[in-house]
């Protein structure tokens, strides 16, 4: 199967399906990068602003500037963060638009996977950071399918439907992430393991919210005939497990990398 493509154009859907992780996340990797406060930082594909918004609140920094590719996102998190000082941008992570040199700290949340070309934005992201800059993120173990889509995933193949393929996902191994950021130039690279449990109320909140329409998930979702669509919610209920009171709990893993600009900074 080829590699669905993802378009993140609806930031309120997407904050449902992905905000409770994405902090949950970012809470145990900002705290082992470690990162200086009043920094001047840059979020690369920052979304809906989930970890922009987690980096201002913790990290104190001097400056924060956040792009990403998709202009709805873009707009959605400038609608709910205006009151904040965040200079959020609708930029290519691949043509990054700034300064060699300009950041001290520039990150990536669950988004090199899906940047067609993980080495380039690798490369920009070096380019744009000072010497000895911290250049660092984290994406969903999706090599493994232990992502939050990873119930999904396991209860198609269980109806012989065939999951769609997330793409990048042969970066998201540790090692392969090692290898891109050395690559790229990029010195003292560590990778660590993020596992985080998330819990939901019932059933329903998990299928709604877990299942939105830009996913790929949701794409299969949709286009199935209703009879298999019922048979696929069986098998993630009995792949999920509910416990006597309906609730339900599951536990996804990240990879998180972080290195750091050399002091040279000569580019490759």
């Amino acid at each position: 199967m080829t590699e669905a493509p993802v378009v993140f154009d609806d930031g309120g859907a997407y904050d449902a399906f992905m905000g409770r992780w994405s902090r949950a996340v970012g809470e145990v990797f900002l705290d082992w990068c470690a990162p200086p406060r009043h920094a001047r930082w840059l979020d690369v594909g920052c979304g809906t602003g989930i970890f922009t918004e987690l980096v201002r609140a913790t990290c104190a920094p001097a400056a924060m500037v956040a792009v990403d590719s998709s202009a709805p996102q873009i707009d959605h998190a400038r609608r709910r963060y205006r009151a904040r000082s965040v200079d959020f941008r609708v930029a290519d992570a691949r043509t990054l638009p700034f300064p060699d040199a300009s950041f001290d700290v520039v990150t990536a949340a669950l988004v090199l996977n899906f940047v067609p070309e993980p080495s380039g934005a690798l490369t920009e992201m070096r380019r744009v950071g000072r010497a000895r800059a911290m250049v660092a993120g984290y994406v969903w173990n999706f090599a493994a399918e232990q992502s939050p889509t990873g119930p999904l995933a396991r209860a198609m193949r269980r109806i012989a439907v065939e999951p769609p393929k997330i793409p990048g996902a042969d970066i998201c191994r540790l090692d392969a992430l090692q290898t891109l950021f050395h690559a790229a130039g990029l010195e003292d690279v560590a990778t660590r393991a993020i596992e985080v449990r998330l819990e939901f109320p019932d059933f329903e909140t998990y299928w709604t919210t877990q299942t939105p329409a830009f996913n790929p998930f949701g794409k299969v979702i949709a286009a199935m005939a209703e009879a298999e669509r019922l048979k696929l919610v069986a098998a993630v209920h009995e792949e999920l497990a509910p416990g006597p009171d309906g609730r339900i709990a599951f536990t996804a893993r990240a990879h998180a990398v972080k290195s750091f600009v050399p002091v040279s900074r000569a580019r490759l």
